[in-house]
């Protein structure tokens, strides 16, 4: 993950804080505004090793109850509304719910899937529309697994369709450049193993290869590309009967109905907010 130390970061999400408290300790922003889903009683109670008060004395601002499906939390940064150049969201999940009823009471007009994306998809619409600065970078960074569920979320396809930040690429995330953060499990007092995770990044702006470091840094997989099928991330195909074999799949059939799904969360939030 490149960050640039003269850049303004905003983190959403940061479960026991120690991803915000690694980036003060290694990459010296010039500006770090931490926020947390859970109110700091929960932080305290949930994680035993937590950063509230490694932060506190770094004199970082920590804002607490903040969900970034809420356009009013967003409006909690008051002073720090369009004041940053990047906003990260790690590991992004929601959260289990509890019991087989509120499982089934929140899945029944849609999937998990759909939960996912619509979680991520709203944090880009709304960092572009409060937390991010018109004249500097407007980046969004998206770290996630590269395994299941979460590589069938298509974050670096159809998750921005009707936004104006797009898919600019994506880079590998080494967490031994954040020494001291732990991937924690959503729910529990647990960090979880390191998998490969891929930090994926979206702007509404022309990232320059001439001008910007950051493009340096940047990729796109060989599957985004022609004769190959993105959902699933297969190819090259060799011949028509492969492709025609693979679309025919059950596997690629679920995966259109997974995308059939998002459209269908698409559509009706976007009929509810306009």
């Amino acid at each position: 993950m490149y960050l640039n130390p003269n850049w303004r970061i905003l983190t959403v999400g940061d479960g026991d804080l120690s991803f915000s408290n690694a980036v003060v300790n290694h990459i010296k922003p010039a500006k770090l505004v931490a926020s947390t889903y859970d109110s700091a009683q929960t932080i305290e109670q949930k994680y035993q090793h937590n950063a509230l008060s490694s932060l506190k004395k770094c004199h970082v601002e920590v804002i607490n109850c903040f969900d970034v499906t809420d356009p009013l939390c967003w409006q909690k940064l008051a002073a720090h509304q369009h004041s940053f150049d990047v906003v990260i969201f790690q590991f992004p999940l929601i959260p289990a719910f509890v019991g087989r009823e509120a499982f089934e009471s929140n899945t029944q007009k849609t999937s998990m899937n759909v939960l996912n994306r619509a979680l991520l998809h709203q944090f880009i619409k709304y960092a572009n529309k409060y937390a991010l600065d018109k004249s500097g970078p407007m980046l969004c960074y998206i770290t996630s697994k590269d395994v299941k569920p979460y590589r069938e979320w298509n974050i670096e396809g159809s998750l921005s369709n009707g936004l104006e930040a797009k898919y600019a690429g994506q880079m590998p995330f080494d967490i031994n450049q954040f020494d001291g953060y732990k991937i924690r499990n959503v729910d529990r007092d647990k960090h979880v193993k390191d998998t490969s995770g891929i930090t994926y990044v979206f702007t509404p702006k022309a990232i320059s290869a001439q001008s910007d470091e950051l493009s340096t840094h940047l990729t796109k997989p060989a599957y985004l590309g022609e004769n190959h099928c993105s959902l699933c991330r297969v190819g090259p195909f060799i011949a028509t009967e492969d492709e025609n074999k693979h679309l025919n799949a059950k596997k690629h059939q679920q995966m259109l109905k997974l995308e059939d799904d998002w459209q269908a969360w698409l559509t009706d939030f976007y009929n509810h907010t306009l």
